[in-house]
């Protein structure tokens, strides 16, 4: 298995290769150079596997034995996911109103993106002790991401993490998470701005090969193929849990709702469809709708970002929709180049008729309001007494907007967050939040991380703490 830029600059790249990355040299993202097809037998053999098995089982089809080998990969993920506060990591809670709901969100930061930063965490400290190498990872969050990739490498010796946040745009859990961290490997920035404006000089600097090499620079955001990579079994795992139950081979169809923002968890899913997973996917947004105008319109073209109240969704440039439209595309590298090209020029494209086509048999999506929000939570409450975050909800609204309407095929909906981390929102809509005691705790520890204003140069900033950081070490050496 060797790994491609979506841009075709970039070929023959192997795991550790697209591990240690962010953005391809020529701008593009890593995929596989094929995709895996799975036939009914083995889809059927999956069916009865725990969720850390489908893990092990997905990662072993992108990860040849010569990186790691087997056994050596098997001991790494039950590693990772040992920590998950469920046993069955990912439990499916089966709700009124036929909701079915995946909770991926019992780990460490009480996010999914625990699921898959865990694992990235134990292989990079896998191939760093073996080649006695150090990298810097920097990563832009708009919420989650943030906190649960300094979760997975606070107090690994050979890695430093320099994280910027979206000041006052994430809850206050979301950045106490990140900022309460003493680990002296962890590096935050507040930054006065969006997700998406903080995402530049972080691109800038990626895209300068020879600093991005001197200072072994890598992402774990879900440019990060080996991020989207673990995620595919999620979407396995979904599937089965809320597939009815069939004697034969058959495998029916089931729809999985998947709240959207940067899109890389939906790549996942575009890919377990390509494995050959009878899903029917629906990528649901809240206002910021780029994604929902992508697939009704082939309207690829950016907005203003608003605050809304699933602040983590809160992007207008999902950089994994590159991904996606190379999936559609089949792999055609000079047509994405050539769109790419054309939207970080002018800021917007429309999708060739063609291409617009191939997305739609990919997926629908929906955009989702404030008020959806907010109405969503209550009704959850009150037919389950059960608290759905804001993300959560965008999914759940969707469910019952389709329930409501008679469209009740097998639906499997991901809820990517606890509410715990959205008190706010509980308390907006009207009801009183569940704060388990490690979030309590959050509360009362002393904050740590340097404030960036608008009109500082982040890029040169980012700059010189990478320079400081490599300074240090040679120094400790």
């Amino acid at each position: 298995m060797q790994y491609t830029s979506t841009r075709g600059g970039v070929v023959g790249v192997d795991f550790e290769g697209v591990l240690f990355a962010g953005f391809a040299a020529d701008g593009g993202l890593f995929m596989p150079e094929h995709i895996p097809k799975l036939n009914n037998v083995t889809l059927t053999t999956w069916r009865s596997l725990s969720y850390k098995d489908l893990v092990k089982e997905v990662c072993a089809l992108f990860i040849p034995p010569e990186a790691i080998p087997r056994s050596d990969l098997n001991g790494l993920i039950d590693k990772a996911l040992g920590r998950f506060r469920h046993k069955d990591v990912v439990p499916v809670s089966r709700l009124k109103s036929d909701l079915s709901v995946l909770e991926m969100w019992h780990g460490a930061t009480h996010a999914f993106k625990d699921l898959a930063m865990s694992c990235v965490g134990q292989f990079l400290d896998y191939f760093l002790k073996k080649n006695n190498r150090h990298v810097n990872i920097l990563v832009g969050t708009s919420g989650d991401t943030g906190s649960a990739a300094i979760e997975s490498v606070r107090g690994i010796p050979n890695i430093d993490i320099t994280v910027l946040l979206p000041h006052g745009r994430c809850t206050e859990i979301q950045e106490r998470q990140m900022t309460t961290v003493i680990e002296d490997n962890v590096h935050v920035y507040a930054v006065d701005g969006t997700s998406d404006e903080l995402d530049e000089p972080i691109k800038k600097l990626f895209g300068d090969t020879e600093f991005v090499k001197r200072h072994n620079l890598m992402s774990t955001n879900s440019v990060n193929w080996a991020r989207v990579m673990v995620q595919i079994a999620h979407f396995f795992y979904g599937y089965f849990q809320c597939a009815p139950s069939q004697d034969n081979e058959l495998l029916p169809p089931v729809e999985i709702v998947v709240p959207t923002g940067g899109a890389g968890n939906i790549t996942a899913g575009c890919i377990a469809q390509k494995m050959g997973l009878p899903i029917q996917l629906v990528a649901v947004v809240n206002s910021n709708d780029i994604i929902h105008r992508t697939v009704q319109k082939g309207d690829f073209s950016l907005g203003n970002t608003e605050r809304t109240l699933a602040s983590a969704m809160d992007i207008q440039e999902p950089y994994n929709m590159e991904r996606i439209l190379w999936l559609a595309a089949d792999s055609d590298s000079l047509k994405i180049k050539e769109l790419m090209n054309e939207f970080n020029e002018k800021k917007g494209l429309n999708l060739p008729p063609e291409l617009h086509i191939q997305l739609l048999q990919m997926m629908k999506s929906c955009s989702v309001t404030d008020d959806d929000i907010l109405q969503t939570i209550r009704r959850c409450w009150e037919e389950n007494r059960c608290l759905l975050c804001p993300h959560s909800a965008v999914a759940a609204f969707y469910h019952y907007r389709q329930f409501d309407l008679n469209q009740n095929l097998p639906r499997c909906c991901l809820a990517p967050a606890s509410a715990a981390k959205f008190q706010d929102v509980t308390l907006r809509a009207g009801l009183i939040p569940e704060v388990p005691p490690e979030i309590e705790a959050l509360m009362k520890k002393e904050t740590r991380c340097t404030y960036l204003k608008k009109q500082d140069n982040w890029e040169r900033v980012l700059r010189e703490k990478l320079e400081a950081i490599d300074q240090k070490r040679k120094g400790n050496i």
